[in-house]
Formats: C-alpha cells, structure tokens, sequence
C-alpha cells in the first residue's frame, strides 16, 4: 500500500550533504519501560526507560551519537514525543529522527510474528518520520491485540509487515536473529527466505550471544550489513552492543547511507558483548536446569540427565546452520584497546587482523565488556566514574588507563585493560542468564 505522506523521499533535503564525515556510536534498539503518565509499555523493562530518560542517558552519560527506541508506535509513548516536541526540549532532524541535544532517536518499533512451521520472532521496523510512525500505528493497531505494549504479535505475516513497511519508507531488520526465543533463525526457519523477501532486508540484528565470526558461517548473511544492539531493558544496559558508523551526521538518511555504503558511509566496527556473556550462548537443560557445556552444544538429548527439553543455544544453532567451517567465514574480531578513535578524529579504515573471506568489506567485530558486567560496579561507582571521567565508551575504549585508577582504583583500572585486550577469563551465559567474568581477575 503506497502512502502519500511520510516516506524517506519526503524528507527534507539533508543539509548534511557537504559537512565531513564523522564517527557516530549507534545503539539501535533499545525499549521504553514507561510512559511520562507511567503508562506500561514494555513490562519486563526498567520502569525508569522513558523517552527523555533514554535521550538524556544516551546523550549525557553513554556518548551514543544514534540510538533507536523500538517502541515508538504506542500511542502512548507519542504522547510523550509530541510534549518533547511541543516543548522545545526536541525537534525533528532534517533528514529524519527527533534530536535532543547532540544524540538524535531513530524511530522504531519492535513486533512478534508467528507463522507456520516455525515459533515466534520479531522484527524490527524503522520510520523516518514521526508522522510515518503515526501512520505505520494506525495500520498495526487493527493487526494486534494491544498497540500500547511493546512487542506485540501481528495477526499478518512478515511479508505483509515488510511491504507495508517499504512502502512507508521504512526499514526491516531481523531482530536477535539467532536467539532460541524470538529469533528468526534461531526458533522460526533455517533461511531468511522462508519468512521474508531478501530484497527488502535492510541488516541483520546479531543478538547478544554472536559475533561477527560467528555470523559470517552462513553465507546467506553475506549481503547484509550486521548491527550489534543493545536491547536494553535499563538506562544502564544501552550502549552495552553497539555500532561505530560514519556518517556526516546522526539522522536516518544518513543512517540508511551507512547501511548501503554510499557516499564514504558507512559501518566502520560493530561493537558487541564477547558473546560468552550473552545470556542464550551455550545450550541449556530445562530439565537439570544447568547448560550442557559446548562440547555437546548440537546434541538431541542432554549428556547428563537425557533429556530433550533443550533450549539450544546461539553457538549450536549456528553450528546447525552454518555452510562454512569456523574461521572460513571469519573476520578480525579484536579487543576494542586503542582502536577506536577519538570522537573528533575523522572517518578512517577499520583495522583488521587479517583480510576478511566472506564478504568482503565486512568490518571487525570489537568485544566490549560494559562498565556493570565488572564486579563491584554498582550505581554509586558507576556515577562516580561518569562524573569524574566522561562517558562510558570513553571509559571502555578511550581513557589512559592510569585516569581510570585515579577514580577507580587499582583492580577495576586493570580489569577494564585486560577487556581492552581480550585477556578476561569468562563464564558462557545460558538458559537466559548473562555470562560473567570468571574469578578473581
């Protein structure tokens, strides 16, 4: 269905079409808890996530340039965006998104679709506009039992969800593809073809419990970009996955540029978890209630108990759908260390250990451990170290390490260097429990 209103053509032209190129973190997927009124939105989220608040932490404290909130089709939640709008406080990027101050929100919404032959997955939609996401509502509501929530199933298939979305303007992107819960590849389908046309995929979300590497096992990934989110659920999570884009500035032409790798854009390093610390890395015995250790991560039964109650895991799941040996699709994955540039630094070529195989072109995965993965780091240091030392990226992947010690101390200043150089021993995550630094590093 093709809409006169609100689609990427529509845009104002974008100013930013002479400025230089820049590099801009992106963190685009990310939920709102609650509405200002303290409306319910996503009810399993921090009831802190509202619109401000996710603008003000993305801006202020984490130096996340993009971000995306996927729950922008609740009418409630629009409420709040037309107040920020009203206000002043925000106002509608040329090119596409709502700026506050030096981040701009991409608009986005996360939906369930559940077809045959396969279990749930979600889908992440993204409008230019906010009149778009106001049409893109009215079309959902009809489809669903609750457009206020979060999340929601559509009573449609993805195609249908993918056509009405293009037709908008919009883009489609498969979320946490690989997760046994809600994961296209992961509980739904072998291939993307069997739920989607392939043409109308914009990327693919690698979810927390993946990497690069990984992905880049099954070559029907090979023409989409890979982005690395946060799914966060709290203020503190966003930013934990990431992705470092160049871009002249952060707004969804511009993001879409990146994307396509037009005009010198595009993504420079996606910037994720070491996919032990996901929560869904490693295969889990819903029987013993324990994970089955990665040796037997594709086995029918449990080695312990012989149970079939599995809930396979990421790296499972990709062993079962790769067409390539490990390390035949690989690309450098590196630890972060002084390789991500300083914010007023320009675009430059992502470095890498050694030239990719499949495809080329793809950009090097660079491990991240967040600031709350490191033990001790509750809410009371961790305002300390934003007050006294910058943001988080900054933190992670920028700042001497003798700064961070003088606010820090000693053992957290080098725990953060031994994750800057991939030297941190961890405990895979399972069964939906994070993975964890292991001992007393």
């Amino acid at each position: 269905m093709a809409m006169e209103r609100g689609t990427a053509a529509d845009i104002a032209p974008n100013p930013s079409a002479g400025q230089p190129l820049r590099s801009i973190f992106a963190d685009l997927h990310v939920h709102i808890g609650r509405t200002s009124r303290d409306e319910p939105v996503k009810i399993s989220a921090s009831r802190s996530l509202t619109f401000r608040s996710i603008a003000h932490e993305a801006s202020e404290r984490k130096g996340v340039g993009l971000v995306g909130v996927i729950d922008c089709h609740s009418p409630a939640v629009q409420r709040d965006i037309q107040d920020c709008l009203d206000s002043g406080e925000m106002e509608e990027a040329e090119g596409g998104g709502i700026r506050y101050r030096d981040t701009v929100i991409l608009l986005g919404c996360e939906l369930e679709v559940m077809e045959p032959g396969g279990g749930p997955y979600h889908l992440l939609a993204y409008l230019p506009t906010f009149e778009a996401m106001q049409g893109w509502t009215a079309w959902m509501a009809p489809r669903m039992k609750n457009v206020n929530l979060s999340s929601q199933r559509l009573r449609t298939t993805a195609r249908e969800v993918q056509t009405e979305l293009l037709a908008r303007g919009g883009k489609l992107v498969p979320a946490h593809i690989f997760t046994p819960h809600r994961g296209l590849l992961g509980c739904s389908a072998d291939r993307l073809s069997d739920r989607l046309e392939l043409e109308g995929i914009a990327a693919v979300e690698l979810g927390l419990s993946a990497d690069t590497a990984m992905a880049s096992r099954l070559s029907q990934l090979d023409r989409y970009p890979f982005l690395t989110n946060s799914d966060a659920h709290s203020t503190g999570m966003i930013g934990r996955e990431c992705n470092e884009l160049v871009m002249a500035e952060p707004t969804f032409e511009e993001w879409v540029l990146a994307l396509e790798g037009r005009d010198g854009r595009g993504i420079a390093a996606n910037i994720g978890l070491h996919p032990k610390l996901g929560k869904y890395h490693t295969t889990y015995c819903a029987s013993c209630k324990q994970a089955v250790g990665e040796e037997a991560d594709t086995e029918a039964v449990c080695p312990r108990c012989g149970s079939q109650r599995l809930v396979r895991g990421v790296a499972g799941r990709i062993e079962q759908l790769a067409d390539r040996g490990a390390g035949e699709g690989d690309v450098s994955v590196v630890s972060p260390s002084a390789q991500l540039p300083p914010s007023a630094n320009p675009p430059h070529s992502p470095q890498q250990s050694h030239p990719p195989k499949h495809p080329p072109k793809r950009p090097p995965y660079r491990q991240q451990v967040p600031l709350k993965f490191f033990p001790g780091v509750g809410p009371k240091l961790l305002d300390r170290l934003l007050a006294g030392l910058g943001t988080e990226m900054d933190i992670l992947h920028r700042l001497p390490i003798e700064a961070i010690a003088a606010v820090a101390g000693e053992k957290l200043a080098k725990q953060i260097l031994a994750a800057r150089e991939g030297k941190l021993e961890l405990e895979s995550g399972s069964g939906g429990t994070y993975g964890r630094i292991r001992g007393d590093q």
